[in-house]
């Protein structure tokens, strides 16, 4: 099971659409040339959805609606070259909301910070999710009505949202571009080691390239340090670019792990323009394959008012180990 990523800036619930599917629930198997999307249906059709692509639209929906199986209907038909098939990445602008009550629970901001990629994956998104966003091209504004069985499989993200355990979720999406599918994410960073840099926590890592990091006993940093501890050879990660990466994150006051996807058994996969800014400037330059350790105080972290689902006060300096697994 997925668990939210903290740092994300943009609204949380992208981290909970990322939370684990029921394991019989399947996608179909799709390429550019022969994408079958998922049907459409009463309740779909029924979702009355206006205004220009690309900016927030205005929703009605039938509530409540009650789908078997997810359900998909085109609102504004797209022209773009490119599909979004299994492996590619749709970036999109989006609006959810509860099939029950018809309200809205989350939107993202209809701009450039809002701009929100999906890798088109049924092991890392909601399957309901996928199956609406599948076989668009870019122009294409979408609706789809998601059962419970292809939602949420945890409680937390669930209630995290105000969905009900019974509740269908109707996700509104504008697929804004989509990128080709990007070259395999490596397992682990595979760089060069480096020499270990002075004040710097310690890493050491397990057999499987999971690291362990020790906090010296000295004080954390007032400004943001960032070390290579492995030096890759990959593509350089340029600004406001998909990542695939591996992390641990903890805190410098506590020595508390507060996330970490290693736990999770999958790499993460964001845009650097979600993070908090010293996470940004950290990845931003880097290579595929590198290895990097970040000490971020609370100026370029969460800042005076912290994050307390992460146990990080206003004043907690944070550490990330990452390693760079590919761009999406």
């Amino acid at each position: 099971m997925r668990k939210a990523i903290p740092f994300l800036l943009t609204i949380g619930v992208v981290a909970s659409l990322a939370a684990c599917s029921p394991a019989d629930t399947t996608t179909s198997e799709s390429a550019a040339g022969d994408c079958v999307p998922t049907s459409s249906g009463s309740a779909s059709d029924a979702v009355e959805v206006s205004g220009d692509f690309g900016v927030k639209p205005e929703v009605t929906i039938d509530f409540p609606t009650d789908v078997s199986e997810t359900e998909r209907t085109v609102a504004i038909a797209g022209d773009g070259d490119l599909m979004a098939v299994e492996a590619s990445t749709a970036n999109v602008q989006f609006s959810l909301y509860s099939g029950a009550t018809g309200e809205e629970l989350s939107s993202t901001t209809y701009d450039e910070t809002g701009l929100t990629p999906f890798p088109v994956d049924a092991e890392q998104f909601l399957v309901g999710i996928v199956k609406t966003i599948e076989c668009s091209t870019a122009g294409t504004r979408v609706v789809g009505v998601i059962p419970p069985e292809e939602s949420f499989a945890d409680d937390e993200s669930r209630e995290s949202l105000g969905v009900g355990a019974d509740d269908d979720i109707v996700f509104v999406v504008d697929v804004i571009s989509v990128d080709e599918p990007a070259e395999p994410a490596l397992p682990r960073a595979d760089g060069e080691d480096q020499p270990a840099v002075e004040g710097f926590p310690t890493v050491e890592l397990d057999d499987d390239g999971r690291p362990t990091i020790t906090i010296p006993d000295a004080d954390a940093p007032t400004e943001l340090e960032v070390a290579v501890l492995k030096q890759g050879d990959g593509e350089t990660i340029e600004e406001n670019s998909d990542v695939v990466v591996h992390y641990v994150g903890m805190n410098w006051t506590t020595g508390e792990i507060f996330d970490e996807s290693w736990a999770r058994g999958e790499p993460s996969t964001f845009n650097t323009g979600q993070v908090v800014s010293g996470f940004k400037t950290a990845l931003e330059g880097q290579q595929v394959g590198s290895q990097i350790i970040a000490v971020l105080p609370p100026s370029e972290g969460y800042g005076e008012a912290g994050s307390e689902s992460a146990g990080i006060s206003g004043t907690d300096t944070i550490v990330f180990v990452v390693d760079i697994l590919g761009i999406g």
